[in-house]
């Protein structure tokens, strides 16, 4: 059993370096809380570059929910995916992403500097995807505020969505114990954004305490929303002022462990000479 668990840690650190996103790292946050158990604190960060992204064309014009939205968007300069024929195109990609922006955070993107990149699926992920890093300065900096989002990269399905940013306090970012069995307004709120955009099909049945960690100097806390029919959405708020930080989307998180469950039965029997 020991090696067991130790097998699912070392998977889910590939997923994150597989994937260089934070989404995984909040993946990775259910799976050392399941476990390890009594986890204080799980680090989260963003893959990000250091130097200042050269100069963006003029500004796309795009069709988000029915009024038009300029942005400035460009591939990555880390992007090394090429989209094939199946998949959306960037532009169509950055389109859809910043439609799920408006409707989950109510995020105006005029003005905004968005870079995708493409991933054509990995082990530990298997789906081709498109992530968008969008940000209000041309910069992409460590300390930058930013929303990113991950999309399925031939239907455009929501998989992921963060908001990252640095804040001007220094909130404490350890384990907080009462929280574990007091968590209820984190799940209403989770409750209300999940019923708002209807981020599940069908009514919520539950929601329960996940997990705590931080990104940044912002600590978090994650609950998983639990509908009727079994599907669950994992959001995540922070524990400094409540703010909705970001979700994993049910479809993530199936594709996520039937990925690692293959990667650890591989690894199993390499181990045991099955």
């Amino acid at each position: 059993m020991e090696n067991k668990n130790i097998l699912k840690l070392t998977a889910a650190t590939f997923a994150i370096i597989g994937a260089g996103t934070i989404f995984f790292n909040m993946a990775t946050e259910a799976v050392m809380a399941a476990e390890v158990g009594k986890v204080e604190t799980v680090p989260t960060s963003y893959q990000v570059s250091d130097s200042v992204a050269p100069s963006l064309p003029a500004p796309e014009q795009k069709e988000v929910g029915g009024g038009e939205v300029n942005y400035h968007l460009k591939m990555d300069s880390l992007n090394t995916g090429a989209p094939t024929d199946v998949d959306m195109t960037m532009e169509e990609a950055a389109e859809a992403g910043a439609g799920y922006l408006r409707s989950i955070y109510g995020l105006d993107l005029e003005g905004a500097y968005v870079y995708m990149m493409y991933y054509p699926g990995t082990e530990t992920f298997p789906r081709a995807f498109w992530s968008g890093d969008v940000l209000f300065e041309e910069a992409q900096k460590p300390e930058s505020t930013r929303w990113t989002y991950m999309i399925d990269a031939v239907t455009g399905e929501l998989f992921n969505l963060s908001y990252g940013r640095q804040l001007d306090a220094n909130p404490p970012l350890g384990y907080d114990a009462a929280l574990e069995k007091d968590y209820g307004v984190y799940a209403e709120l989770a409750r209300k954004k999940t019923e708002e955009c209807g981020l599940i099909d069908g009514p919520v049945d539950r929601v329960e305490y996940n997990c705590q960690g931080y990104g940044g100097n912002d600590p978090d806390i994650t609950v998983d929303v639990i509908g009727k029919r079994g599907e669950i959405v994992s959001m995540t708020f922070s524990r400094y002022d409540q703010t909705f930080l970001g979700l994993i989307t049910d479809t993530s998180r199936r594709i996520s462990e039937s990925a690692l469950d293959d990667l650890i039965g591989e690894v199993e029997s390499v181990e045991f000479g099955q």
